[in-house]
């Protein structure tokens, strides 16, 4: 998305240490069409990672998708006619993408894997993810549908790396090391295996936690004594333990694997109501 939507009488600004390949040097394109074609980029690339991967199981299939994140990463950093390599892109156009672009975009997402969870296929993945011998002993096919899990999980990654270079305006291979999984992990526990909105729900809360989390970074002075102990990366420290909590105290997560619906917000905010009203407050005190 960053490479097409580029002005080409400023890509030679940017790829000054050497010129842009070529073969798309002179190609340029909207802010929605490059956006979709790097989905397709990214789900082709998930397809021939999945292919000989997925065949793997449990930690092996961890160890090799990781291993593949960091051979993408050196190779794209490397590939400087094409992506710039380690300086990156900057000066990325942003009138076409907004906050408002991000979300409609993450609403149009949410309604498509809803649908796709209700499906057929969906069911399927569920299945797999119970109880996968016993899902291949009822007929379903573990590699065609982990793939393609794989493809459609890569092209929403996609669009969604997309809208983040857009609102930034400027992206390089430092901001995709691979303790940025770290983040998308927590994101997944908290809200709950299984669970859109908790998922959604989880990555308002750990999205707004990492940007208070910030001021741990910083020396902190109470009554003109200085705390040495905060220091640059003692967020990450904070961080890396509360995510230790969430796996071993509470691996449901918010919401386990269920869904927020109007139904659930109504016996919540009516179990508050009863528990605060007058009644309920004098019954309490006179016990």
């Amino acid at each position: 998305m960053a490479i097409f939507t580029l002005p080409i009488d400023m890509r030679s600004t940017i790829y000054y240490m050497e010129p842009m390949n070529g073969a798309i040097a002179n190609i340029h394109l909207e802010f929605v069409p490059a956006l979709l074609l790097g989905g397709v980029f990214a789900g082709i690339a998930a397809f021939l990672i999945g292919a000989p991967v997925l065949r793997l199981r449990g930690d092996y299939l961890a160890i090799a998708t990781l291993g593949f994140s960091e051979i993408i990463r050196i190779l794209l950093t490397n590939w400087q006619s094409v992506t710039n390599g380690a300086l990156g892109i900057n000066k990325i156009p942003d009138n076409a993408n907004n906050m408002w672009w991000s979300f409609g975009i993450s609403i149009i997402v949410l309604i498509l894997i809803s649908l796709l969870i209700r499906s057929s296929y969906g069911r399927a993945f569920k299945a797999i993810r119970e109880d996968d011998i016993a899902a291949e002993a009822m007929g379903i096919s573990l590699f065609k549908h982990k793939v393609m899990s794989f493809v459609i999980g890569g092209f929403f990654a996609g669009i969604g790396g997309g809208l983040y270079a857009s609102l930034l305006g400027t992206v390089d291979p430092k901001q995709f090391y691979f303790t940025l999984t770290y983040n998308f992990l927590l994101i997944i526990v908290l809200g709950g295996m299984g669970s859109i909105s908790g998922t959604v729900i989880a990555s308002f809360i750990v999205t707004g936690g990492l940007e208070l989390l910030r001021g741990f970074d910083e020396p902190l002075t109470i009554a003109g004594y200085e705390i040495s102990l905060f220091r640059p990366g003692f967020s990450m420290v904070i961080f890396s333990v509360l995510l230790m909590v969430i796996v071993l105290f509470y691996r449901k997560g918010l919401m386990g694997r269920t869904e927020l619906s109007w139904d659930r917000l109504f016996n919540f905010f009516a179990k508050i109501k009863s528990r605060f009203s007058p009644k309920t407050v004098r019954e309490g005190g006179a016990k």
